[in-house]
């Protein structure tokens, strides 16, 4: 996919006035279309969500992703290795600790390493589109859009509010956030001339080589 057209797309992230019109549904779709847990548009062709599985793979298609970037110290799911394999879809595996061994804490969060390695691949638009995702699509997901955000000139309380969105009842880590507050944004090397359209635009980015 040519990520710079601006041709019709279901899941780009744009407002579509629908008018008056009504449509009336007569019978339920041949497939069923259902995101994945937690799945949401960040920017045009960049998008979150927990681990997809087999229900979520049609919507997934619809999506024509060219990577995944999957942040965890275990391997997904087979189905979701299957679904890459047989779609020509590249599965990035961000372990949380590189150095770490098998008895790690699956639920510890993501190192400065782990950060960086995951936002170089987003920041190259020759990897959309795009998928960012972890188990859940919570605090992982959460920590790399947040850093994300950053590299953007978002303020922190916006940074902040959107990172709760997704984080259910129980609200956000307060660890997270403060992991988000002071990534060091300049590890992020961004060729202006390789970066997304909307990264390009954003004010004052400075061009890293």
């Amino acid at each position: 996919m040519d990520t710079n057209d601006d041709d019709d797309h279901p899941y780009i992230n744009e407002e579509t006035e629908i008018g008056h019109s009504t449509v009336q549904v007569r019978c339920a779709p041949a497939q069923r279309i259902v995101p994945p847990l937690n799945f949401c548009p960040v920017e045009r062709y960049l998008y979150r969500s927990g681990q997809p599985s087999p229900v979520n793979f049609p919507f997934l298609l619809d999506l024509q992703l060219k990577t995944i970037i999957w942040l965890a110290n275990e391997e997904p799911q087979d189905t979701l290795l299957e679904f890459c394999d047989a779609h020509s879809v590249q599965l990035q595996f961000v372990t949380i600790n590189p150095d770490g061994g098998e008895d790690d804490n699956p639920w510890d969060g993501l190192t400065e390493h782990s950060i960086v390695t995951a936002l170089q691949l987003i920041v190259q638009a020759q990897n959309y589109p795009l998928l960012v995702c972890c188990g859940m699509g919570r605090h992982r997901t959460g920590t790399v859009i947040g850093c994300l955000r950053r590299i953007m000139g978002w303020n922190l309380a916006s940074v902040s509010e959107e990172y709760r969105r997704f984080t259910g009842s129980r609200g956000g880590r307060i660890l997270v956030e403060l992991l988000i507050e002071a990534f060091d944004t300049g590890l992020v090397k961004i060729n202006r001339a390789d970066a997304p359209r909307w990264l390009q635009s954003v004010g004052g980015m400075e061009t890293k080589r």
